[in-house]
């Protein structure tokens, strides 16, 4: 990690927009799951953006998370004992986490860099990560899920339709309503064209 000094001008005003997006009550609601989902040896952070940084920082809690929601104990993510010091350890273990949550459908859009959260520069985007997981968890419905339904938007699922031939002959027929209706339609007190309606009291 290359140490930074203070930024100014316009870098900073970028950097305060993006910790302004930071939801602290969203983080009570992400540890809550972390903590349920891992068990609660994994403790809980301090409050605030920094503590929620440090706590995941080495990726091992990302790891242990995404693991717990593979089903008939695959896990994606190896977790190494003990946790890694070196810097360059620590990132590819965010990076592994990361490479597993995309496999199990998280949308690349919607996934972290991973200096977002190893250097703090984003995480507001860590916590958009998340909640896409347990959102995708919530919805999967295989069992997995350990924690409060409510916590986490279920994702839309497909739902198909099929017609027979006989239903899709019969909506040939039907005029949508986007083409306008003419029920009720008349030409009565219409006039020429041209000549002033007639108006007498």
């Amino acid at each position: 990690m290359a140490n930074k000094g203070p930024s100014f001008g316009l870098s900073r005003d970028v950097q305060a927009k993006i910790e302004k997006k930071y939801d602290d009550e969203l983080e009570e609601r992400l540890v809550e799951w972390i903590v349920r989902q891992c068990g609660p040896e994994v403790g809980r952070p301090e409050r605030g953006r920094l503590g929620f940084q440090v706590w995941l920082k080495n990726g091992i809690i990302l790891g242990k998370l995404v693991n717990s929601l593979y089903p008939g104990g695959a896990k994606p993510v190896k977790i190494p004992e003990p946790p890694p010091t070196m810097v360059f350890k620590q990132m590819e273990q965010i990076a592994q986490f990361l490479k597993a949550a995309e496999d199990y459908g998280v949308v690349k859009t919607d996934i972290f860099q991973t200096v977002d959260l190893f250097e703090a520069k984003d995480m507001a985007a860590v916590q958009r990560t998340l909640m896409a997981l347990g959102s995708l968890a919530v919805t999967k419905n295989d069992g997995q899920y350990q924690g409060d339904p409510s916590w986490f938007m279920k994702k839309a699922q497909e739902n198909k339709r099929e017609f027979s031939d006989s239903q899709l002959k019969e909506g040939k027929n039907v005029i949508g309503l986007q083409m306008g209706s003419n029920v009720g339609a008349s030409q009565a007190g219409m006039t020429g064209y041209g000549r002033p309606r007639q108006i007498i009291s």
